[in-house]
């Protein structure tokens, strides 16, 4: 029972495997993009005044805008987890951090400071699952092999 349980479970992971790629392959082929163009600097400079300024609607379009970013930055990290939604999910957390704290006084764009942000919201989500397992497995009793 837990042999069968072991294959399907590689089945599933290699159907998985398979389908995610074929899938990327296709999107590579087709050479048409699903996000839309970052901003130039003027573009960047005026949303984050709006931004700053309280408008909600230039905060979309900052995080809308600079979603390709964290795709890009997924890529580093894709073959190292389970589930490459998760890394989405968690850089599209670390992008809109970025978003909300970015200081346009310091002389540094906007995709500079959040690259920084999205990979370090995705390097502190990947050791938090670790520690994770870690302790699940610390606390798994240890099985006797010699049974009298």
């Amino acid at each position: 029972m837990a042999y069968y349980l072991r294959v399907m479970k590689m089945i599933s992971w290699l159907i998985s495997f398979i389908g995610t790629n074929i899938l990327l392959f296709i999107l590579h082929i087709q050479n048409t993009s699903s996000f839309p163009k970052p901003l130039s600097s003027r573009e960047e400079a005026e949303y984050l005044k709006k931004f700053q300024s309280g408008d909600k609607n230039a905060r979309a379009v900052l995080i809308e805008r600079n979603l390709r970013l964290v795709s890009h930055i997924v890529k580093k990290y894709y073959a190292k987890v389970d589930c490459p939604e998760d890394l989405i999910s968690i850089g599209t957390v670390g992008l809109i951090k970025a978003i909300d704290s970015f200081d346009s006084d310091k002389g540094i764009r906007l995709a500079t400071y959040a690259s920084r942000c999205i990979e370090n919201a995705i390097l502190t989500q990947m050791l938090q699952k670790r520690r994770g397992a870690m302790l699940v497995i610390s606390r798994i009793p240890r099985l006797c092999l010699f049974t009298y």
